[in-house]
């Protein structure tokens, strides 16, 4: 009998303890702290759209600050009831007297630092007045430890383009650094400007901005915030007021392992989310690992921002505020983003979009994208490009969409729908198997029965258009099945009675009306199961299942509902989860590469999610091949010289089907998936049909899960 324990009982408490509704990551007013991340210090949310941030910059938009307010000495607004010191010196620093503050940027209170005696000069160490940044020593960022950013400017200080820090120490509870006097933000030079800068100023600002960020990625490490408060101009009246410099470094992260030199892992986190909503990347949104490609793309929504004064996902509220802006960045094609933009920014954000996880930028050719729109002439650019290779200088135009090799480049975020279906070959023995689509709810049990009497069982089920699909085939290794349609979503009552008699859950499927096919079985080699309905992807309950020794083994949706079903001893020895609104290939390829295979997969209107497994067992390679089709693939299956209801390839091809898109999935209409497990070492898959966003002709192959790819050919679409 199954054990009730993890199951019955956990599986009563429906609906109860419901995953944050943004359903890819807390939002920025309810933070993610150190505990949540899992990364170590400076893993956290930054401020909400519009922030009012200086980090090392001398002047904020408040401007004059009374004296009353520069004389309170401010108390720090992590939760410590520790005022700022009135006089700072530590070590080898000279004695400051701490005056007005200039903003507040992570962790961390940016404050103005006088030289009680000496000094000379606006800036370098020596100068009579300096930033200094305070963090007090219980925040997020430093947890009785100095402040993870002072590891990273150790590291990098003295980069082109980050300002100087001359000393750092701790008095009482904050960690102090004292670094240059900077001058205003691009925030407040565009606030100040009526909210409008011209196109060269915004040229300058990408070309310089691009130099900062190259000079930083050599160094190992990606920013992780940028943005238009984080880009500050030099002191005002002093030779480098029009130099642009990067701060805050609270966020930064390697992309490069420092032991080894190679690129990091590719991960994706859900519940993670780092930078700033407005002007984060796609990828932080999702919790993807961060790399050189985020900064960049960070970057394209900062210049249009500077020069449209407006970003079509501002403006939304609420605790899914998070989900819904990334849901409008990945639906917003690059020519409505870009279309008061001149070309070339259109240009840099189609690049910088269709980046994957470890590509090296071309940061010459990025540069060279705002040739025309700068002066000739250094002197009278608005911004200093000195750390541009050859600024201005003709390198040969670069064709709109044409890669070096002459290669046209495909779009990866077109915003407009289309649907595709994928087929994937395995090389495998030959096997018995059946499949019937388009079923009523009245045809279902008469195939079913036929079935049976063939000997076959349900492998998998899907739903489109309120209509069923069923797989059966002969390698299921079950011994009796027992199903039901019920017009609610998991007939909690129906799956309890079965858990008692020693069924488990081996398939489910939702319609978009609401109602559910749920198919149990014997012979399945779980122990124990439990499932969770919710209104949004349960991430942090499937995280804590894990945790438990549960592996994901079933999902499925119904309108906006998810359903998730989790057992024990399914085989599996780790599993991960690509959650996005498109079919992610990039992601999924790199778990392939890694050992996984997709075990399960469901998709909402909104979101797509695929489990991803590794096995505790290891099986011999197999060669795949795939198929792109605009519709279901009856028809190739009927022309390769088989019986139309039967799947199996006499030369041992056995084929199944995926119902994805390699592109964006903006609205899922309808619901067939594939889902591929290993019962008694047959392969077992469930189709989707999807409804997506984009549509790219990278073929997709997804192999058995416990068996890595050693080869993947590809078929064109209807060959």
């Amino acid at each position: 009998m199954p054990d009730m324990q993890g199951g019955i009982r956990r599986s009563k408490r429906l609906n109860k303890n419901q995953e944050n509704p943004a359903g890819l990551a807390p939002t920025a007013q309810r933070g993610a702290g150190r505990g949540l991340a899992g990364r170590g210090r400076g893993c956290r949310v930054m401020n909400q759209e519009g922030a009012k941030l200086l980090v090392a910059g001398a002047h904020g938009r408040g401007g004059a600050v009374e004296k009353k307010e520069e004389k309170l000495l401010a108390v720090d607004e992590e939760g410590s009831a520790s005022p700022i010191p009135e006089r700072i010196q530590f070590c080898n620093s000279p004695a400051y007297k701490v005056e007005k503050k200039l903003g507040k940027g992570g962790f961390g209170q940016v404050y103005v630092g006088r030289r009680v005696t000496g000094g000379i000069g606006r800036t370098g160490p020596d100068a009579l007045e300096v930033a200094m940044k305070f963090e007090h020593r219980n925040s997020k960022g430093c947890s009785s430890s100095p402040p993870y950013e002072w590891q990273v400017y150790s590291t990098l200080n003295g980069c082109y383009g980050l300002p100087l820090v001359h000393y750092k120490g701790r008095q009482g509870d904050y960690y102090i650094l004292v670094m240059d006097m900077l001058g205003p933000s691009l925030w407040d030079v565009w606030n100040s400007n009526n909210q409008m800068l011209s196109e060269e100023m915004v040229a300058c600002i990408a070309v310089e901005a691009i130099s900062i960020l190259e000079q930083l990625h050599l160094k190992g490490f990606v920013h992780g915030d940028v943005k238009p408060e984080n880009f500050l101009l030099g002191l005002p009246g002093t030779p480098d007021e029009k130099k642009l410099y990067l701060v805050d470094l609270g966020l930064a992260s390697r992309w490069r392992d420092a032991a080894s030199g190679r690129h990091v892992d590719y991960e994706q986190k859900p519940d993670i989310f780092r930078g700033t909503v407005r002007y984060a990347s796609v990828h932080a949104h999702l919790g993807r690992t961060g790399s050189r490609r985020d900064d960049l793309e960070s970057l394209a929504y900062t210049l249009i921002f500077l020069l449209r004064g407006k970003l079509p996902w501002q403006g939304f509220a609420g605790e899914n505020r998070g989900f819904l802006v990334c849901k409008k960045k990945m639906g917003t094609s690059s020519e409505m983003l870009c279309c008061l933009c001149p070309p070339p920014f259109q240009r840099f954000l189609e690049m910088v979009t269709d980046m994957k996880f470890d590509e090296e930028p071309n940061y010459s050719k990025l540069i060279s994208i705002f040739d025309n729109s700068i002066s000739s002439s250094a002197s009278l650019r608005p911004i200093k490009t000195e750390g541009a290779f050859k600024v201005g200088e003709k390198r040969g135009r670069l064709l709109a969409g044409v890669e070096d090799d002459g290669q046209l480049k495909k779009k990866l975020r077109l915003g407009l729908p289309a649907s595709q279906w994928i087929s994937v070959y395995n090389c495998r023995t030959p096997m018995k198997q059946r499949y019937h689509y388009n079923v009523l709810d009245s045809r279902l049990h008469q195939h079913v029965a036929k079935g049976r009497e063939d000997g076959l069982y349900i492998s998998c089920v899907a739903s489109s258009n309120n209509l069923w699909a069923v797989v059966m085939d002969a390698g299921t290794g079950f011994t009796s099945q027992v199903y039901e349609l019920s017009s609610s979503f998991l007939h909690k009552e129906w799956i309890m009675e079965q858990w008692d008699k020693n069924y488990y859950i081996t398939s489910v499927v939702g319609a978009c009306n609401g109602s559910a096919l749920v198919v149990m079985s014997k012979g399945a080699p779980y122990t124990q199961q439990s499932y969770k309905v919710s209104d949004v992807f349960p991430f942090k309950w499937i995280n804590k299942k894990w945790k438990e020794g549960f592996s994901v083994t079933s999902m499925t949706t119904a309108g906006s509902k998810w359903g998730v079903v989790v057992s024990r001893n399914a085989g599996y020895s780790n599993q991960v989860v690509e959650l996005d609104f498109l079919y992610p290939s990039e992601g999924i390829h790199r778990r392939w590469e890694n050992g996984y295979r997709i075990t399960s997969t469901a998709a909402t209107d909104d979101q797509a999610a695929f489990i991803l497994s590794a096995t505790k067992r290891k099986s011999q390679d197999v060669m795949q091949e795939t198929l792109r089709t605009s519709a279901f693939p009856c028809t190739y299956v009927k022309g390769g010289g088989l019986h139309s209801t039967c799947i199996a390839y006499p030369s041992g091809y056995t084929k199944n089907f995926v119902a994805c898109t390699d592109e964006l999935l903006s609205v899922i209409k309808r619901s067939l998936v594939w889902r591929m497990y290993a019962e008694s070492g047959y392969y077992c898959f469930q189709i989707v049909r999807v409804v997506l966003c984009t549509v790219s002709d990278r073929i997709i192959g997804i192999g058995p899960r416990c068996s890595p790819i050693s080869r993947l050919r590809s078929i064109p679409s209807g060959s």
